[in-house]
């Protein structure tokens, strides 16, 4: 979640990271249950779905800046991996760049799963926390009516109070000497259902969020989610309609000790993101 680099375009000291041509892995599909088989009752308005999507993408911000310690909870085991749902499958992940976020995915279950990874990297970047930027996300990423209803609620929910307990101005901005961490790092794709028109997919992936500075009162820290994309074939490419997403599953955190704000703030400007494929 830092700048352009990190969905393929270019970071400051490194060129064109993570695009076609980089080595690419197929990450093993990891069980949920988002979707139970008990029958369920009337479908919510698509309005309302969006609304909710709002919601629950300032899930992990508004849990780091309440510092919420919440156990996450660890959907159930359904399916196992396939025995090459880590080869490398050779298909070219996209054909271009909308802007700074990959587009032209294959119209198959594998290009919407790489769309979906994508998406969410672009949803979890701090061009999230500024108005403009946002907007642009949001049309590239999001079909038009989606977006036209999203946008609203969007820009509510970044207030200016939201923004002040991250430690933002009004602008999204990070205070001089500090530099505002925000990531979402996919670690694995599921499709949840396909159809030549639509799609449902869910990501796991881990994200980071914080602020990087001496006088940091709120350190970068990681955090574990499940994000769920509806998407459609539209225009010749992936488009999401409605998300959503929940907490975990988490891993049992591991012994390496915390760095120092300097080496965060120096690996967020050195090591930029990717493009991620299927």
């Amino acid at each position: 979640m830092s700048h352009d680099d990190q969905y393929g375009g270019t970071g400051p000291a490194h060129g064109e990271v993570g695009g076609t041509g980089q080595t690419r892995t197929r990450l093993p599909d990891s069980p949920s249950d988002l979707y139970p088989g008990p029958r369920r009752g009337p479908r919510p308005s698509r309005g309302l779905i969006t609304v909710v999507g709002v919601v629950v993408l300032l899930i992990a911000a508004i849990a780091f800046a309440n510092q919420n310690q919440d156990s996450p909870t660890t959907p159930g085991s359904t399916k196992s991996p396939t025995t090459t749902s880590t080869a490398a499958t050779g298909t070219t992940p996209v054909d271009g760049k909308n802007g700074t976020i990959p587009r032209g995915f294959a119209h198959d279950e594998q290009g919407a799963q790489s769309a979906a990874a994508n998406f969410a990297v672009a949803l979890g970047s701090d061009g999230m926390f500024k108005a403009d930027s946002r907007h642009t996300i949001v049309d590239a990423i999001y079909t038009p009516d989606a977006a036209a209803r999203l946008k609203g609620p969007q820009d509510a929910a970044y207030s200016a109070a939201f923004l002040a307990k991250l430690g933002l101005d009004v602008n999204g901005n990070p205070p001089q000497g500090s530099t505002f961490v925000t990531r979402a790092v996919p670690v694995g794709t599921r499709v949840d259902s396909f159809s030549p028109g639509g799609a449902k997919v869910s990501v796991w992936y881990t994200g980071l969020i914080g602020m990087s500075g001496d006088k940091s009162t709120n350190p970068v820290r990681t955090s574990w989610y499940t994000w769920a994309f509806d998407l459609a074939w539209s225009g010749g490419d992936w488009k999401v309609t409605a998300d959503s997403q929940h907490e975990g599953p988490a891993p049992v955190p591991g012994d390496v000790a915390a760095a120092p704000s300097d080496d965060i703030s120096k690996a967020i400007k050195e090591f930029g993101g990717f493009t991620y494929a299927r």
